[in-house]
């Protein structure tokens, strides 16, 4: 009995076995995902802009009238020029002209028929510019006509003269004078009538009476703006510096010059001579420094800042 019960239990494991084997051996078989929903068109993207058909093309006339339309320049100024008299009264005239005769005296002509005394006219215009009759400070009583070039607090005022500079007595090749080859007026540089023009510049604060233009009656004349005194006080120690320039480099150039004529070993340059030129080139910078500064003085002081 004992050996049966033995029997059944060895067949029975025996049988267990391969599907216990079995069941490990097989795959574990997952949880399936849900199918993927369809997707939708974006409708978020923009589309695509058309594109639109070219312009037609202008005809050749309606370009060319739009072409000249462009062209139009501004209509002229007709504004007449004015002339005042000292007496107060003001004139008009589209033109007006300064007649100098040799015999007699000078007069304004206004449209080629009225005639005015130039000493009886205060201020004038022309087609160059606005001009006064003023007397010079320091000078005669006798009245000069003085162009206009800047208007403001201050006024800046300049008038150009002509003055005789002699002869030029050239060579036959340009040695000298400023003519053709040399001399002026003459064909070959053999002499003629040398010329040069000068400008005198001045100013008038708050259209009062006519001043030279210095740096001295500036630092007057702008004492109450604190930048254009700072920049007329540099000018004028821009104009020290090329005082002291001028005055040493005369030095050395005289005390070359007796080196050299003093010297025992031939014509020789003294080294004096050439020490003279860094000085004589200091001036050509510092003035035109001390220029811009009393030009940009004025400026300042004209837009009150």
């Amino acid at each position: 009995m004992m050996h049966r019960s033995a029997l059944l239990l060895v067949v029975s494991v025996g049988l267990a076995l391969p599907v216990a084997t079995q069941a490990q051996e097989a795959p574990r078989q997952l949880n399936t995902l849900p199918p993927a929903a369809p997707t939708r068109p974006d409708t978020t993207r923009r589309a695509a802009p058309r594109q639109l058909a070219a312009p037609p093309a202008l005809p050749d006339s309606v370009r060319e009238q739009q072409r000249q339309q462009q062209a139009v320049l501004p209509p002229a100024n007709t504004t007449r020029y004015a002339v005042g008299l000292k007496t107060g009264q003001v004139y008009r005239a589209y033109d007006v002209l300064v007649k100098q005769p040799l015999l007699g005296r000078s007069f304004l002509l206004l449209d080629g028929q009225q005639r005015l005394d130039l000493d009886a006219v205060r201020y004038y215009e022309d087609e160059t510019g606005f001009y006064v009759r003023t007397t010079l400070p320091g000078r005669s009583k006798r009245e000069t006509t003085l162009r206009r070039d800047k208007v403001g607090r201050i006024s800046l005022y300049s008038i150009t003269s002509t003055q005789y500079a002699g002869n030029g007595f050239g060579g036959p090749f340009g040695y000298g004078g400023y003519g053709r080859y040399g001399g002026f007026g003459g064909p070959y540089g053999y002499g003629g009538p040398m010329y040069r023009t000068t400008k005198t510049e001045y100013f008038s604060k708050d259209n009062g009476p006519i001043e030279d233009l210095s740096v001295r009656n500036l630092l007057l004349a702008t004492a109450d703006n604190q930048t254009s005194t700072n920049l007329l006080l540099q000018a004028r120690n821009y104009q020290r510096y090329t005082t002291l320039s001028y005055v040493a480099a005369g030095g050395l150039i005289i005390a070359g010059l007796a080196s050299t004529l003093n010297s025992n070993t031939g014509p020789t340059i003294s080294p004096l001579i050439y020490g003279s030129i860094p000085f004589l080139l200091v001036p050509l910078v510092l003035g035109g420094k001390s220029q811009n500064n009393t030009r940009q003085a004025i400026s300042i002081y004209n837009r009150g800042l």
